[in-house]
C-alpha cells in the first residue's frame, strides 16, 4: 500500500531549500489512505547557487545503435532570463552520455537523473544538473542522462531513449566497484518527459531495446526504485502531452504502439517501488497521467508513494519552488528513499 506522509520533520536539510519544517509540512494533509495532498503557502527560500561540475561518460563504444547516415548535430541553447540561473536546453544528441556528479561523503547509492523537455530537447540545467547537485549534497552519486531524442532520425525511434537509459544503468553497475558504489542501489529520477522515460525503464527494463555490445549488457537494467516527477505517462491522445507523444511515436501511431508506450499499461509485479509527484494545476501534463500510473502500480501490488499538490504548475523542479506547496517534495523524496533502503 502507499506510504502516507507523516508530517514529521526529516533530519536532513536540503541546502538551498532551508525551510522551517513546521511551516513546510503545515500545508500537507492526508486526503485519503496512501495520498499526500498539499495546499497553503510555504516559507520563502533563496535560489540555490549553481555550480557546473561533472565527468562525461559515453554510453556506447563508437556509433550508437540505430544511427542513420545523417547524424544529428548537437546544439545547446540558453533560455535564461535570470543572471546566475542558467536554463540551457540541448538537442541534436549524437553522443549519448551521462554526466557524473560525486558527493564529498558518498553513501554508496546512485541516482540516474533524467531531464525532461517533451522529447524535443532536454532541460540540461533545471531538469538535470541542478537536481544532480542537490542529490550530491545528501550523499548520492548522481548521473545526468543525456539521451538521444526519438525524432532525430534514429531507427526504432520509440525505444531509442529507453536503450540509452538501460545502457546507463548497466554501465553504472558494471563500473560500481571502481566508483565505490553499491551495484544494486541504483535509482532513477525523471521529470516530465524524463519522468516518462524513468517510469518506462522501471517497467520495461527487460525489453531488448538494443543488441548487446559488451559484458555490461549482461547486467540488469532494473532500478532499485523510481521517481517520476510530474511525468508524461499515457500516450492516450485524450490526456497525453501532445508534443511528447508526437516526438516519441510519430504523427500517426498505431493503437498497439500507443499502448506499448503508455507506461500505465506496461506495469508488472516486478516494477520497483515508485515515488510520484504532480501538481493538480499542471497546465502542460494533466495530473491524470500520474493518477493512471498510480492506479496501475497499485493494481500490480507495487509500492507507491504519491504526493499531489493543489498548485505548482509544471516544470518546477527544485529551482522554482520557494514559497510554494511543492517545495516539500525534495525532503519527501529523501525520506522515502531512506525508507525503501536506497540511502
Amino acid at each position: 500500500m502507499d506510504d502516507l506522509a507523516s508530517g514529521r520533520p526529516h533530519p536532513r536539510k536540503s541546502a538551498g531549500l532551508a525551510l522551517d519544517r513546521r511551516t513546510m509540512f503545515a500545508g500537507l494533509m492526508a486526503a485519503s489512505a496512501g495520498w499526500s495532498v498539499s495546499s497553503g503557502a510555504m516559507a520563502a527560500a533563496p535560489m540555490r547557487p549553481f555550480r557546473e561540475t561533472g565527468q562525461a561518460i559515453d554510453l556506447w563504444p563508437g556509433t550508437p545503435p540505430g544511427a542513420s547516415a545523417q547524424m544529428p548535430v548537437e546544439k545547446i541553447e540558453d533560455r535564461s532570463t535570470i543572471p546566475g540561473s542558467p536554463d540551457r536546453v540541448i538537442h541534436g544528441i549524437a553522443r549519448p552520455r551521462m554526466v557524473a556528479f560525486r558527493p564529498e561523503r558518498p553513501n554508496g547509492a546512485s541516482v540516474l537523473v533524467i531531464p525532461g523537455g517533451g522529447y524535443r530537447w532536454m532541460t540540461l540545467d533545471k531538469g538535470g544538473y541542478q537536481i544532480a547537485q542537490w542529490l550530491t549534497e545528501h550523499g548520492y552519486t548522481a548521473f545526468v542522462l543525456i539521451y538521444r531524442l526519438p525524432g532525430e532520425g534514429w531507427a526504432n525511434r520509440a525505444d531509442t531513449p529507453l536503450a540509452d537509459a538501460q545502457r546507463a544503468i548497466r554501465l553504472i553497475r558494471a563500473r560500481s566497484a571502481a566508483w565505490n558504489l553499491a551495484p544494486d542501489r541504483v535509482a532513477t529520477l525523471g521529470l516530465s518527459a524524463g519522468g516518462h522515460l524513468c517510469a518506462d525503464l522501471a517497467s520495461r527494463f527487460t525489453t531488448a531495446a538494443y543488441v548487446p555490445v559488451d559484458a555490461a549488457d549482461t547486467l540488469s537494467a532494473r532500478p532499485w526504485c523510481a521517481a517520476p516527477i510530474y511525468p508524461v505517462v499515457s500516450m492516450d491522445a485524450r490526456i497525453a502531452h501532445a508534443g511528447s507523444r508526437e516526438k516519441l511515436l510519430g504523427p500517426d501511431p498505431s493503437p498497439r504502439l500507443e499502448a506499448l508506450h503508455s507506461v500505465d499499461r506496461v506495469v508488472t509485479a516486478n516494477t520497483p517501488p515508485h515515488f510520484l509527484v504532480h501538481a493538480e494545476d499542471d497546465p502542460t501534463v494533466p495530473v491524470e497521467n500520474t493518477l493512471r500510473l498510480r492506479a496501475a502500480l497499485k493494481a500490480a501490488g507495487v509500492k507507491v508513494n504519491t504526493h499531489l499538490f493543489d498548485e505548482g504548475g509544471h516544470g518546477f523542479g527544485i529551482w522554482n519552488i520557494a514559497g510554494k506547496p511543492v517545495s516539500a517534495w525534495p525532503d519527501l523524496w529523501l525520506d522515502w528513499a531512506g525508507r525503501v533502503g536506497l540511502g
